[in-house]
């Protein structure tokens, strides 16, 4: 077996973003680096989904200099880093211990593939898709290029992460056609001459991105176009991106009673109590999952016709809401997110196979059943 690797904790961060852009996550949260320095050198990491002192205590024991939680320890701005609370103290204890502290929540909630599609994998369903895509985060870009060069600005612009539509990549739409321009005393043309109308025969392509790529796709586009001054376009659009967004629903291999159903889900996700609403005399073929506080996408559930809405943290005039459209199966926050561990598992040690990576064996969950 070969020895554990080293790693810079940058390149640990950029496996984990690649998947989970900042970008993506809700204007509240706090994801991201929250202790230590990103050119430190990490010789192993401990995986949890809270911070807390018994976390840091393991990694200590461990010997490992990085934690990576589902949720931010640093939640709310702080003013004071002391003894005095939960949060000043492990702070306090993290960074004496040289530990690195890195969290993605909302932005690991909010794609395909997230936390909630690990909950609906561990269930077994088929054909998911995501239960409230988002909309208005992508944007089409339109350019026009000599025909020449048409496939290495496309080629540019793929490789800045443009036209990804579904599972399908390398996307764009074009046509060829003539552009005319007419430089000016001050300019290198590419083509024609100063103070003479140029005709060239151009490919318009059009492709899309999402929002929080411009920068880098207008860079690609800049450095990889031929003429001194190309042109281009950018159009916000409202459609919704399919691979990004909360909640994830999908079908059974084959339907299960209700109450069959709520059983396997307890024994999978070892709640300590599933509060849920009335059954009404239908099996269970079509779910829907949204991994931790999904009480808002009820009605997207509703929607989508699953027969029932697996998540957390619903309030006592909530369940009236199922208006029994749909079955609420609340099974605890802690245990709708449980798995999220393993997906940061496999993001990490499929980038650094050899890197240490272990799952906390601490139960952070602070509520208990009697």
């Amino acid at each position: 077996m070969s020895e554990a690797s080293i790693i810079m904790l940058k390149d640990i961060i950029g496996a984990i973003e690649a998947t989970a852009p900042p970008a993506l996550q809700e204007s509240y949260d706090n994801s991201g680096l929250q202790a230590g320095s990103r050119e430190s050198e990490i010789t192993g990491a401990l995986i949890c989904i809270d911070i807390t002192e018994k976390i840091v205590e393991e990694a200590i024991d461990l010997k490992l200099n990085l934690i990576i939680s589902h949720h931010p320890l640093i939640f709310p701005g702080i003013k004071s880093i002391t003894e005095a609370d939960a949060t000043g103290r492990i702070l306090r204890k993290a960074i004496k211990n040289d530990i690195a502290l890195y969290s993605a929540h909302t932005n690991l909630d909010s794609i395909s593939g997230g936390v909630s599609s690990k909950l609906a994998d561990k269930l077994g369903l088929i054909n998911q898709t995501i239960l409230e895509p988002r909309a208005g985060r992508l944007v089409k870009l339109v350019t026009f290029v000599p025909y020449a060069y048409a496939d290495k600005v496309r080629q540019s612009l793929f490789d800045a992460g443009a036209g990804k539509i579904g599972n399908y990549d390398s996307c764009s739409y074009n046509i060829t056609g003539e552009g005319t321009f007419k430089a000016g005393d001050n300019t290198n043309p590419f083509a024609g001459a100063k103070g003479v109308l140029h005709k060239e025969a151009e490919v318009r392509i059009e492709t899309i991105f999402p929002d929080y790529l411009e920068s880098s796709v207008v860079k690609a586009l800049l450095s990889s176009h031929p003429y001194e001054e190309a042109a281009y376009d950018l159009y916000p659009l409202k459609n919704k991106w399919m691979n990004t967004g909360f909640g994830v629903v999908g079908n059974l291999n084959k339907p299960m009673p209700a109450k069959e159903f709520l059983t396997m889900l307890k024994q999978l996700t070892n709640s300590g109590c599933i509060r849920h609403t009335e059954y009404f005399g239908k099996d269970i073929s079509r779910v829907a999952v949204c991994g931790g506080s999904g009480s808002s996408l009820l009605k997207e559930a509703i929607r989508s016709k699953a027969d029932i809405f697996v998540s957390a943290d619903f309030k006592y005039h909530q369940f009236f809401d199922s208006d029994n459209k749909i079955i609420i199966a609340d099974i605890g926050h802690y245990e709708s997110e449980q798995f999220t561990k393993e997906l940061f598992f496999e993001i990490v040690t499929k980038k650094f196979p050899n890197f240490a990576v272990h799952l906390s064996k601490v139960n952070s969950n602070p509520i208990k059943y009697l």
